[in-house]
């Protein structure tokens, strides 16, 4: 019964290649692996042999070393060089007997050595060790595809999440560490009218809405060189000249935020938004250790959330501190100063247009 003391192994079937010159010896052993299980494929020279290796997957070789066109020496030198040695294992069985030859076999990538004429029962054990070796090292390469396939595919997810440069910190370091940067346009972006609009609609439709608004301006802010920083809810946040150092970041987030304000009307919601934009210092950083956050700080981002809140829908709204950067390159209609929670008052703008260079 299997699995008792002294009981035959069972043999998983493979495919072997049997290489020798006399036809008599081919015959004899490919009835032999056809009595063990295994399928068979035969070549008289070495010329052959890599032929079919080249074609054709096998889970062993039988080769003899003397032959005409190859020997045995020149097809394990060759299936050395191609790498198939590293796919394919090789049972070297031959005539030649001194130690020498077995050595060179054996130097050459050979797996195993049997004189002629071969004992059947040591034959067996021989192949059937050959192809558990073989299985082993095709699993070990299976698992280290899939391996590098998952690490591929984290590391995909982490640039989907996270900045190139912060990924490549991250992996050097396994950590982020927080860094200040003084000139940082922020701007905040979100849905005028949106509760109310939820209150009217499936849920299912809301979402496919959301998530075409936020794929338009994930494009918008890719091509006006923002970073996204998150969504959350209908609002949409986004930074410029904070991984990359820029002469203007205001100027290339108005771009963006224009391009917000017409576009969005044109999706299927319909939607109107409201954008705020305000510049100063911020910290950066990655907040989390399961779920990785990169976020930005301070009274910059709480500024422009609040130029945002307090902003005119369907309209681009700045800071005075963000418009003295831009205000040679835009038309815009100062709103006076408004009173911001937590800030007292502040001026604010909106800006109507860029200006054309022929104005």
């Amino acid at each position: 019964m299997p699995g008792e003391p002294g009981a035959t192994p069972a043999i998983v079937p493979g495919h072997v290649l049997v290489v020798d010159d006399v036809e008599e010896n081919r015959d004899l052993l490919v009835r032999r692996l056809t009595r063990l299980g295994h399928t068979s494929a035969t070549a008289e020279n070495g010329r052959q042999a890599l032929e079919l290796l080249a074609r054709t997957p096998f889970d062993l070789v039988l080769l003899d070393i003397m032959m005409p066109e190859l020997n045995g020496f020149e097809v394990l030198e060759r299936m050395r060089a191609a790498g198939i040695l590293h796919q394919v294992p090789v049972i070297v069985i031959s005539a030649l007997t001194d130690l020498d030859s077995v050595v060179k076999c054996i130097e050459l990538g050979a797996d195993d050595y049997l004189s002629k004429p071969f004992n059947a029962t040591l034959l067996r054990a021989r192949i059937g060790a050959c192809l558990d070796k073989k299985r082993f090292r095709d699993q070990e390469r299976k698992y280290l595809l899939q391996i590098e396939e998952e690490r591929a595919r984290a590391d995909e997810l982490l640039h989907v999440i996270l900045p190139g440069a912060v990924v490549d910190e991250l992996k050097r370091t396994s950590a982020v560490r927080p860094r200040r940067h003084e000139r940082v346009a922020v701007l905040f972006c979100d849905v005028v009218g949106f509760t109310k609009y939820c209150d009217a609609h499936a849920p299912e439709e809301v979402h496919a809405h959301l998530q075409q608004w936020v794929d338009l301006f994930e494009e918008l802010a890719l091509t006006h060189r923002l970073e996204k920083i998150k969504t959350i809810g209908d609002a949409f946040m986004a930074t410029t000249g904070l991984l990359t150092p820029l002469a203007n970041p205001v100027l290339l987030a108005v771009q963006c935020g224009l391009k917000m304000v017409a576009l969005s009307p044109q999706l299927p919601s319909g939607w109107q938004v409201r954008v705020g934009i305000h510049v100063g210092p911020v910290v950066a950083g990655v907040v989390g250790h399961r779920q990785y956050l990169f976020d930005v700080w301070g009274d910059t981002v709480n500024t422009a959330s609040r130029v945002e809140s307090l902003g005119l829908p369907n309209a681009v709204n700045l800071s005075g501190a963000a418009w003295k950067d831009v205000a040679g390159c835009c038309v815009g209609t100062s709103r006076g100063t408004i009173q911001v929670k937590g800030k007292g008052e502040l001026e604010m703008f909106v800006v109507e247009r860029l200006v054309d260079l022929q104005d």
